[in-house]
């Protein structure tokens, strides 16, 4: 017999009574009936129940056995009695006699119970993750996310995609976010970056020769940590192809997210069709450019029926350039309660209110109620009322001035709204392609350009774009959205020197300074550089949506916190001083 098993422990049944087993898990808890022994033992893939009763050989040693002790034990399988049958588990018809134990490894006072779904703070779940990960949803998530990969990783291959690695130490790049720097030892007071994509390196295998490329690739970005983003590492399914559109790339990678979102979803809607919203109407229409196309709300522009209005403070705000008035639909909302709850919410979020009408039965019909009904009069809020398609037991929200100053947050209300009144629908992945990205973004305060996404982007219209108003110009450029998350983005390329130096100086990045950041990508451009085009889909936020879990650090196996700090590993932690010599730094103090 094998030294510690001869089966797992999901795997006996009724076909295996009168069997000696061996079996090798944690014990996931103890019950003591009364001189008679039950333990639950719990390995990677079930539960089996064994037990003893003072016959038994080693029933001294068994009464010692605590939670989460490794032990192996050896045993006869029993049918269970009818009545005791547990229909939950595979090995619910029988239990195993203990015959023979062995401790593989006794356990100390849990600093977090395995068994049960008890609370924890976040702190002590990542301090002690080893632990943690023994609970039985934590197993579920993390054999979902291989599952997943696996599945992805056989999708991109049945279409005649090949996997292929690059490189972990690179040269610095302005993608957007801090790099990792690496300091060399080679090479004193020169660094090195950990890549904060494969972006360069995928294009240049598309120069290379390869047509379609895929790769389970981590990045690496020294980023602020949210609920749906880690601080410091993520994985992605990497993908370029050459001469290729973006609606071939749309077309190649929707079957592939559609396969993994029905195979894994449990039984959740997937949408089969995709709309391509472009970015600017995005904004408008769901203050975000990651809608959640499960709530049907769409915001519109509707300044015209406050100009010059009773309503002072929209008037007065609608003689500024650049202000416009939104207003966000709320079917069922009604009530005056549930108005002056989201006036409450916006105020929360910094705003100094929104302002509500809403639409009830009244002595001669439908009426509108409201401090703007009353200032705008019934002529201007009929209007509305038949621009937004609303009616009695409706209600619209107002922000107004200039959309960057409130998009945001009208985002956060259409949310909040759809979800309070029923309207976002539960059990569906909405997937949307968000278009028409602007390829630069103006700092307000020094009116400095610089790229708003990614710098290698091909420009809609190529040079001629680029003459121009640089603020117009937009990019071949897309994001995948899902119920209000990023899980795709990426672009068709700009494999055109000319074109490409003249986008970096509009940023303020002269060609002397691109040559020398991103020689390898120009300079083999200039060696027949074919179209192409690709994106990344990050695997860690797609784990999340289909776990149905609020927080990425549920779907990886060893996360950081929110500090972007390693518990268990105490990471990161001070270099020795023969190191910092070795490398020719000097760490300076900061000042506390």
């Amino acid at each position: 017999m094998h030294a510690y098993r001869s089966h797992t422990c999901a795997e006996l049944n009724k076909s295996n009574v009168g069997e000696t087993v061996r079996l090798s898990g944690w014990v996931h808890r103890v019950r003591d009936h009364g001189g008679l022994l039950f333990i639950d033992l719990r390995d990677h893939y079930g539960m089996t129940q064994v037990m003893a009763d003072p016959d038994s050989p080693v029933f001294a040693e068994i009464e010692k056995v605590r939670s989460e002790w490794c032990i192996r034990i050896d045993g006869n399988v029993l049918a269970r009695d009818e009545s005791l049958v547990n229909p939950k588990i595979p090995t619910g018809e029988i239990e195993v006699f203990i015959r023979d134990i062995e401790v593989l490894g006794k356990s100390e006072e849990l600093p977090l119970m395995v068994f049960g779904e008890q609370e924890y703070p976040e702190e002590t779940r990542l301090r002690y993750r080893y632990l943690d990960l023994r609970r039985e949803k934590m197993q579920k998530n993390m054999l979902l996310r291989s599952n997943m990969v696996a599945s992805i990783r056989r999708r991109m291959w049945d279409i005649g995609f090949n996997e292929y690695q690059t490189p972990i130490i690179t040269a610095s790049s302005p993608e957007g976010a801090r790099d990792f720097l690496v300091p060399s030892r080679l090479h004193p007071g020169k660094f090195y970056a950990l890549p904060q994509a494969p972006q360069q390196f995928k294009q240049l295998m598309m120069v290379s020769g390869f047509d379609k490329y895929f790769q389970i690739a981590p990045c690496f970005r020294d980023e602020d940590p949210r609920a749906d983003r880690s601080p410091t590492d993520f994985y992605q399914l990497d993908m370029e192809m050459s001469f290729v559109t973006q609606q071939d790339v749309f077309d190649t990678i929707e079957p592939v997210m559609k396969g993994v979102f029905e195979e894994f979803g449990g039984g959740r809607k997937v949408d089969q069709t995709w709309p391509q919203i472009s970015y600017k109407d995005a904004a408008l229409w769901y203050g975000t450019d990651k809608p959640d196309l499960r709530n049907p709300i769409k915001m519109q522009v509707v300044s015209d029926h406050f100009r010059g209005s009773g309503f002072a403070i929209f008037a007065k705000l609608l003689e500024q350039d650049g202000t416009e008035i939104r207003a966000i639909p709320a079917p069922t909302g009604g009530s005056r309660k549930f108005c002056d709850r989201m006036n409450a919410f916006a105020q929360k979020e910094g705003l100094p209110g929104m302002g509500y009408i809403f639409w009830r039965e009244g002595a001669d019909g439908m009426e509108a109620a409201g401090p703007l009904a009353k200032n705008i009069g019934p002529e201007r809020t009929e209007a509305i009322r038949q621009q937004l398609e609303l009616g009695v037991g409706d209600a619209a929200f107002f922000l107004g001035g200039k959309p960057k100053t409130f998009q945001t947050v009208a985002g956060k209300a259409r949310n909040v709204i759809g979800e309070e009144l029923g309207l976002t629908e539960q059990d569906r992945f909405a997937f949307a392609w968000i278009v028409d990205f602007p390829i630069y973004q103006e700092d307000e305060e020094t009116g400095k350009l610089d790229f708003d996404h990614n710098p290698f982007s091909m420009p809609k219209g190529g040079m001629d774009a680029l003459q121009g108003d640089p603020l117009a110009v937009t990019g071949y450029q897309y994001d995948l959205a899902c119920n209000g998350y990023e899980l795709v983005s990426g672009a068709i390329r700009n494999h055109k020197p000319e074109i490409m130096f003249k986008a970096f100086e509009i940023a303020g990045y002269g060609e002397e300074e691109v040559r020398k950041r991103f020689g390898g990508m120009v300079n083999a451009f200039q060696y027949g550089a074919p179209p192409h085009g690709g994106c990344a889909a990050g695997i860690d936020r797609m784990v999340m949506l289909l776990a149905d879990e609020a927080n990425i650090r549920e779907v990886i196996m060893f996360p950081m916190n929110q500090r972007a700090e390693d518990l268990m590993m105490a990471a990161p932690s001070e270099p020795m001083a023969e190191q910092l010599m070795e490398l020719g730094l000097r760490v300076i103090p900061q000042d506390q």
